[in-house]
């Protein structure tokens, strides 16, 4: 067992949400929410109107210091010696190891068990190695599942100790090797580990639901797993309320890439179109605060939607999308300029919708698609390009009807 007298714990309470470290001048919101004033005025100073822990949107974003709670945590802090906790080192890491499993066995003291955890997360939060050498760990991971998959399929008592399970399973899933035998763990054993991060993205901290989105991206890695995850009810539109444009940006970007990940299903581009999905795309990439991450993995899933009828017809059909995408052609990215090109492709050169058509025409898309041949592209942005140009060359009211795609002048408009 391990010595209690190695450690320091740190009351939960005296957690900045957002840091999770021990704060040092806590500040309440008028959520009733505390942080440690450093963390929480970076927060504002953003950009963001809602409180991280729940959402909520502010009415005030002014706080006030938090007298009581500053004292506990400096009569704590006193008593203790030192306001911050020590990574424990390889030794007393195979301790805490035993310590949670006979806890996983017998499952009698919560309190412990969360003690232990929170002492290997700060190992893993160390450093590269450290979450390396926890991956290879033999049964580390199965511990961790173990944990993950009891807690989704009844009422969680323990949900900060279920939200410290995700977090260490986001920090060492990308060093597990093997994972196809991950997968198989994780979605086709009795153990109902999406009903757990359901619950997470659900009522999680914004870091805890940034770090369940993760797990599924990591998990998600072949088409039956993509299927098993989308079809679990309720996790889809769950993702979905990830990426509302009010979000924190991390937590928008996590969500987009879980999304990429699990919807190449042709079923599930359905599901994701029926859902609302496109309309939330279209104000990701038409807000001119997105930043270039996050245009481009929403301008992704736009193009992975227009693989499909659904999609493509949802497209044309919602007013102003197709003239936000061609917003998007120049000036953002290489990565942006391919996402949209293909989109616009897509619906008007595959698809041939005069709606789509007709909206490129009136958003001075073509000056867009010449000046794009003329800078340096992919060659197969060109070709989409020249495509595109060959749609309208056949409109005898464009003043294109002449333009030859294989030369190098842009016509004056």
């Amino acid at each position: 067992m391990v010595r209690d007298d190695l450690y320091i714990t740190v009351p939960t309470l005296f957690r900045c949400p957002i840091s999770l470290d021990v704060m040092k001048s806590p500040v309440s919101l008028c959520t009733g929410v505390t942080y440690d004033r450093s963390s929480i005025q970076r927060w504002l100073d953003n950009g963001n109107n809602t409180c991280p822990a729940t959402m909520q949107v502010l009415q005030s974003k002014e706080f006030v210091p938090n007298r009581t709670l500053q004292h506990l945590i400096q009569n704590w802090s006193d008593s203790a010696h030192s306001p911050v906790e020590s990574p424990p080192s390889l030794d007393q890491l195979q301790d805490l190891m035993k310590d949670l499993r006979t806890k996983t066995e017998n499952s009698n003291n919560n309190s412990r068990t969360l003690d232990s955890l929170t002492k290997i997360v700060r190992f893993a939060k160390e450093s590269e190695e450290n979450r390396n050498f926890l991956a290879k760990m033999d049964g580390f991971i199965v511990t961790l599942l173990e944990f993950l998959g009891n807690a989704g399929g009844r009422e969680c008592r323990k949900f900060d100790f279920l939200e410290e399970v995700v977090g260490l399973l986001d920090l060492v899933l990308s060093k597990f090797e093997d994972h196809q035998q991950l997968t198989k763990t994780m979605l086709k054993s009795d153990r109902d580990c999406l009903a757990s991060l359901l619950l997470v993205l659900q009522h999680g901290r914004t870091d805890s639901r940034i770090a369940s989105a993760r797990v599924l991206e990591t998990i998600a890695n072949d088409a039956e797993s993509k299927l098993l995850i989308a079809e679990k009810d309720g996790l889809l539109s769950e993702t979905l309320k990830l990426i509302t444009p009010e979000n924190d940006p991390a937590l928008i970007e996590a969500g987009l890439s879980c999304l990429v990940q699990i919807s190449m299903p042709k079923r599930v581009k359905a599901e994701l179109v029926h859902l609302g999905t496109i309309k939330t795309l279209v104000k990701l990439v038409s807000d001119s605060n997105s930043s270039v991450t996050v245009t481009e993995k929403a301008l992704k899933m736009l193009e992975t939607l227009s693989s499909c009828k659904e999609g493509q017809w949802e497209i044309c059909e919602n007013g102003g999308c197709v003239a936000a995408i061609l917003q998007r052609v120049l000036k953002v990215s290489s990565s942006a300029t391919e996402h949209a090109v293909t989109i616009l492709w897509s619906v008007c050169y595959l698809f041939r919708d005069e709606r789509a058509q007709e909206e490129v025409a009136r958003a001075n898309g073509l000056t867009k698609i010449l000046l794009l041949m003329q800078s340096n592209c992919s060659p197969s942005v060109r070709q989409m390009s020249a495509d595109l140009l060959k749609i309208f060359r056949v409109n005898s009211k464009s003043c294109l009807s002449s333009y030859d795609t294989k030369t190098t002048h842009i016509m004056p408009f």
